[in-house]
C-alpha cells in the first residue's frame, strides 16, 4: 500500500506551485462571457464550467487513448480528474441558471473521465500522483451525483476504485487524530492537507455507508472547527498564532465540507470566523494580503472553498468578489474543479457588501497585525514574531512589517516575506558581524487618528506610523529610536512592485527601462522621488534603489528566475550615534515615505 507521506510531506506544497502555471484558451464554445462584472452566483459558476468542459471534451477526442500521464503534461492540466466534478455538477445540479442540467454530453464526459480513472487505478498510476487524494475527492462527489446513471457494473468498478484510494488516507488520519496540535510541527503533513484528507474520508463514508470513516473524518474536522482554529479565524500551518493565508482557504474548505454533512454548530462558527479573517485581509482586487502569509510571497485569487463563505450574506458578496477576479479567459483544471465544488455546495440568500468593497474599514488580529482601508488605500501592518525554521524550505521568515495597496494601481509596497534574504527585510541590522532581521518585540495600536506598529530590534526601535489617508495620498512615517551601541550597519528596506517592461522616472530626471539589466540608483540619481505607471513615491531621506531583485521561491528552494516576480529594493541607511549619557535616544531619525496616486476625472 502506498505511503501517503511520500506524496505530501516530501513535497509539502508543490501542487500550489502548479497553480501558477496556466494553459490559456481563446475558444469560447458559444458560451458568452459574463456581461455583468457582478454576475450572480451560483449562475456564474455554471457558466464557467460550461465554457471549459467542451475544451476538455475536445482534448479527449483529439488524444484518443491518452492516459493521465499524457493529459497532465500540459500547463494547467495537472489535476485532470478534477474535470469529472465539473461535468457531473452541470449534469446533476438542478438550478434555474444551469442550462446544462441533464445535458447528455455532460453525462457522457463525466462517464468517460470516470472510466479513465478506473483504468489508471488498475494500472497503479492513479494514486502515486502528487496529491491524488484531491482527485479522489472530486471522484467520490461525482459518484454520488451520478449514481443513478452509472449502471450496476460501472457503479461497482467506480466504487471499488474510489474506496481503495480513500482507504489509503485512513491510517495516517487515525494515527494523527490525537496529536498535540494540528500544525506542521506535530502532523506528518500540513494542516490544509490533513483537513482535506479528513473531508474526503467523511464524504466517502457518507456515500458508501462506512460509519467508521464518517466517525473518524468527523472527529478530526470537529477538532479543527472547535479547538484548533485561532480566534482570529485562521489555522496557522506552522505557528497557531501566525496566519498562512493562502492555504487557509483549503483548511476552510475542509471545515466547510464537514458543516455540509454534519450541521455541527461549531463548524458554522468556525466558518464565520474564517470569513471575517479572509474578507478583511483581501485586497479589493481579490488577492490575499501577502503580509499575512508565512508560506508564499504571492497568491492567486483563490477558487478554493468559496462555498464555505456563502453561508453568510457578506460571505456571498465575498465569493462574488473572488470569482469576478479569477481570469475567465485563462483557467486551469484545478480552478475548474474547485468552482464545481463551489457550485455544488453554494448557499443562496441575501448578498451584502463584503469588506474589500467598503469605502473604509479597519480590522486587527488579537496579535500585533491589522489592516485598514481608507478610500482607495489599503495599509497592512504586522509585528507577528515567529520561530525560525531554517531546515524547512517551505516556511518564510516573518521579516516584513508593512504593505501598501491602491485600488487603481494594485500593490505598491509589498509586505511579502522571504527566506535567507536579509536584504529584503523591512529592518536589517548588523552588529559584531551578525545579521538580524526579525523583531524582538512589537506592539500595534490602531485608532481613527492613525495606526502605529512599534517594533524592537537589538540596537533600535521603530514606530511605523500611518496617518489617515487623503484621497490621492498615503504617508508612512518611520520613527527610529536608538538603543545602546550603534550597529555596524542598519537599513530600512521597502519592496517596490515595479512592472518589468515599463519604465521608472526619478526626481533627478532619469528615465530607466525595467529590463533584466541590473541597475543601482544612488540618492542623487533618485532625487527624492520615483514615478512608476500611475503612482509617485516621494522620500525625504537618502535612499538607494536596486533592480531587479529576485525573491526566494519555496517551490524552487531558491530565488525566482522570472522577471515578473522581481521587485525593486529601496533601502534607507539608518543613521544612529552613540551617546554615553543616554542608552535610549528617542526619535533619532525620521524617514517619511509619501505615495501619491492622482484622482481620475
Amino acid at each position: 500500500m502506498p505511503n501517503r507521506r511520500l506524496f505530501v510531506k516530501g513535497a509539502l506544497a508543490l501542487s500550489g506551485a502548479l497553480r501558477f502555471e496556466r494553459k490559456g484558451y481563446s475558444l469560447m464554445r458559444g458560451i458568452p462571457p459574463s456581461s455583468n462584472k457582478d454576475a450572480a452566483l451560483p449562475g456564474e459558476y455554471f457558466r464557467r464550467l460550461a465554457k471549459w468542459c467542451p475544451v476538455v471534451q475536445d482534448e479527449l477526442r483529439s488524444r484518443t487513448g491518452a492516459g493521465l500521464r499524457e493529459l497532465e503534461t500540459q500547463h494547467g492540466w495537472s489535476h485532470f480528474p478534477y474535470t469529472i466534478l465539473a461535468a457531473a455538477v452541470l449534469y446533476a445540479k438542478k438550478h434555474p441558471t444551469n442550462r446544462w442540467y441533464k445535458d447528455a454530453s455532460m453525462l457522457a464526459l463525466a462517464l468517460e473521465i470516470g472510466d479513465l480513472l478506473v483504468k489508471e487505478d488498475e494500472r497503479g498510476t492513479f494514486a502515486p500522483r502528487l496529491d491524488s487524494y484531491r482527485d479522489t475527492y472530486m471522484w467520490v462527489e461525482s459518484y454520488a451525483l451520478l449514481k443513478t446513471e452509472l449502471g450496476a457494473e460501472r457503479a461497482r468498478t467506480w466504487k471499488a476504485a474510489i474506496e481503495r484510494n480513500i482507504g489509503l488516507l485512513e491510517g495516517d488520519i487515525a494515527a494523527w487524530k490525537d496529536c498535540p496540535a494540528y500544525t506542521e510541527n506535530f502532523l506528518g503533513t500540513s494542516p490544509n492537507h490533513y483537513a482535506w484528507w479528513s473531508a474526503t474520508l467523511l464524504v466517502g463514508g457518507k456515500h458508501f455507508d462506512r460509519p467508521t470513516w464518517v466517525e473518524l473524518g468527523s472527529a478530526v474536522l470537529r477538532r479543527f472547527a472547535a479547538t484548533e482554529q485561532n480566534p482570529d479565524g485562521y489555522w496557522g500551518e506552522h505557528n497557531p498564532d501566525g496566519p498562512t493565508i493562502g492555504y487557509n482557504y483549503l483548511t476552510t474548505l475542509g471545515v466547510g465540507v464537514y458543516w455540509e454533512h454534519s450541521q455541527d454548530p461549531s463548524a458554522l462558527r468556525a466558518l464565520r470566523r474564517a470569513t471575517d479573517f479572509h474578507e478583511h485581509f483581501t485586497y479589493p482586487d481579490g488577492n490575499a494580503c501577502e503580509l499575512m502569509n508565512d508560506r508564499n510571497r504571492y497568491w492567486e485569487v483563490s477558487p478554493w472553498g468559496q462555498f464555505a463563505f456563502s453561508n453568510f450574506a457578506d460571505g456571498r458578496g465575498y465569493a462574488a468578489l473572488l470569482v469576478r477576479n479569477i481570469p475567465d479567459d485563462v483557467i486551469d483544471l484545478d480552478t475548474l474543479g474547485m468552482l464545481a465544488q463551489d457550485a455544488l455546495y453554494y448557499h443562496e440568500g441575501p448578498v451584502e457588501t463584503c469588506a474589500p468593497k467598503l469605502p473604509r474599514y479597519s480590522h486587527r488580529l488579537e496579535g500585533p497585525a491589522g489592516v485598514r482601508k481608507d478610500g482607495p488605500w489599503v495599509t497592512a501592518l504586522s509585528g507577528i514574531i515567529d520561530t525560525p525554521l531554517p531546515l524547512s524550505q517551505w516556511f518564510l521568515d516573518r521579516q516584513a512589517n508593512v504593505s501598501l495597496f491602491h485600488e487603481r494601481t494594485g500593490l505598491i509596497i509589498a509586505g511579502a516575506n522571504s527566506k535567507g534574504q536579509p536584504e529584503l527585510a523591512t529592518f536589517y541590522e548588523k552588529s559584531k558581524g551578525t545579521t538580524y532581521t526579525k523583531p524582538l518585540g512589537s506592539r500595534l495600536t490602531m485608532k481613527a487618528t492613525g495606526d502605529c506598529l512599534a517594533v524592537a530590534h537589538h540596537t533600535f526601535t521603530c514606530e511605523i506610523l500611518t496617518p489617515p489617508a487623503k484621497q490621492n495620498e498615503q504617508q508612512i512615517r518611520f520613527q527610529i529610536t536608538g538603543r545602546g551601541p550603534v550597529p555596524d550597519e542598519a537599513y530600512l528596506a521597502l519592496q517596490l512592485c515595479l512592472k518589468a517592461g515599463t519604465v521608472i522616472e526619478t526626481g533627478a530626471g532619469h528615465r530607466i527601462a525595467l529590463t533584466d539589466e541590473r541597475f543601482d540608483l544612488t540618492p542623487a540619481m533618485l532625487g527624492g522621488s520615483i514615478h512608476h505607471r500611475d503612482w509617485t513615491l516621494k522620500i525625504d531621506a537618502d535612499a538607494a534603489l536596486s533592480w531587479p531583485v529576485f525573491p526566494y521561491n519555496p517551490y524552487r528552494n531558491g530565488p525566482e528566475t522570472k522577471l515578473e516576480f522581481a521587485v525593486g529594493l529601496l533601502r534607507f541607511p539608518l543613521r544612529m550615534h552613540s551617546d554615553p549619557n543616554h542608552y535610549v535616544r528617542p526619535n533619532e531619525q525620521t524617514i517619511r515615505v509619501t505615495v501619491q496616486v492622482p484622482q481620475t476625472s
